[in-house]
């Protein structure tokens, strides 16, 4: 698989209730142009939503959000998951992922666990949470003495911000809920969301322009 980091300018940040809107939220955020779509392991209907995306919405690159445990690195395998995201880690956690077979995304804060995790020759990274630990200045004074870490940063960044996130020469794709609202997703205005994920897809094309 192309790199998560790659796949899109902006990775959907999801986390579901119940598990029978996991097909059409997709669906929907496929047809915006955005097929890697993060499932948070927050809710009980987390991995059921994860098997029916990945049985139902093929074009879809499900992945899972909020991993903190080596059984949780299982179990998302094991639902279909076909890459892993933590907001941070440890050598335990980050051994079961590297062993997972899927590509991972481990969460960094700070410079130090960046440079442990480049000693480890992993360069592609989860900066969180993006906001609250520096934002852009942070991530943009990194990028001269840490060239080779590629970053998603994720948490507290809006269709506003997203664009100057973006154009950071270390930045691949951001992480947000912006395009899948809690409303929208309750009450199952999937064209809403659609609506959204498309202008969140056309970030991309502002950055290379």
């Amino acid at each position: 698989m192309t790199s998560v980091l790659d796949l899109a300018p902006v990775i959907p940040v999801v986390v579901l209730k119940d598990a029978a809107g996991a097909v059409p939220l997709a669906r929907a955020l496929v047809a915006g142009g955005l097929p890697a779509i993060e499932m948070t392991l927050r809710t009980p209907a987390a991995l059921d939503s994860v098997r029916a995306i990945a049985a139902e919405v093929p074009d879809a690159v499900i992945g899972t959000g909020t991993v903190l445990t080596p059984e949780a690195v299982t179990e998302s395998v094991a639902a279909g998951a076909r890459f892993l995201v933590s907001p941070g880690w440890t050598g335990t956690l980050l051994a079961a992922m590297e062993a997972s077979g899927v590509p991972y995304l481990p969460g960094v804060s700070t410079t130090s666990e960046v440079v442990a995790l480049l000693e480890r020759g992993i360069t592609e990274m989860k900066f969180f949470p993006a906001e609250a630990a520096g934002g852009i200045p942070y991530l943009r004074s990194l990028s001269g003495p840490l060239p080779r870490a590629r970053f998603c940063p994720t948490g507290g960044i809006t269709a506003e911000s997203a664009a100057r996130y973006l154009a950071l020469p270390n930045v691949s794709c951001v992480g947000g809920t912006w395009m899948v609202p809690q409303d929208a997703v309750d009450a199952g205005d999937w064209d809403r969301v659609e609506a959204l994920a498309r202008e969140a897809s056309t970030l991309q094309d502002t950055r290379r322009a």
